[in-house]
């Protein structure tokens, strides 16, 4: 199960809502930066630009591939560990806007992970250090620290036990 608060709406969708939740200025300024970190191909101003003016937590050598899409309400409910490489085209949300209410939730990235192209990322969910998800895959749960995970729906393809044996057998990770 995934970890979101869960707010309830009355009259219309929470989406026709959305500026009761979050600030529009705020959505401006956060689209703004999103979108210029999105096609800068300069790491470290991707990332100087997610800690400077969306305050999200970006560890050292953290890289953003091209098209990164970020959550544009709560960019800051967003924390990333170091040495970690997101895939193109990801997109990562901290909040979903339903019929009868919306829910919020933080994304918790770890170290030394590997998120494939074109994947997206689901609120309330924590991707543990050293784990390996297979492109296009719909993180909806958490995601064991060192397992590789892919698919949708998203299921363990292999164990942090079993990733460790096939490093062992393959020299291929030794390079």
């Amino acid at each position: 199960m995934r970890k979101t608060d869960r707010y309830r709406v009355t009259e219309a969708n929470s989406l026709w809502q959305v500026y009761k939740t979050v600030p529009f200025f705020k959505v401006v300024r956060n689209f703004i930066v999103i979108q210029l970190a999105r096609y800068t191909p300069f790491l470290p101003v991707k990332n100087w630009l997610y800690r400077t003016f969306l305050g999200m937590d970006v560890g050292k050598h953290t890289a953003f591939a091209l098209m990164v899409m970020l959550d544009v309400m709560f960019p800051e409910k967003i924390s990333v560990g170091r040495n970690t490489v997101i895939g193109y085209n990801t997109t990562i949300l901290a909040h979903e806007y339903l019929i009868k209410e919306y829910r919020l939730g933080k994304v918790e990235i770890g170290s030394e992970v590997l998120i494939g192209a074109n994947t997206t990322i689901l609120p309330g969910v924590t991707i543990g250090d050293g784990a390996i998800v297979s492109a296009g895959t719909l993180v909806h749960k958490d995601v064991p620290p060192g397992a590789f995970v892919g698919g949708n729906p998203m299921s363990v393809i292999y164990s942090k036990e079993e990733m460790d044996k096939r490093k062992e057998e393959d020299t291929f990770f030794d390079e």
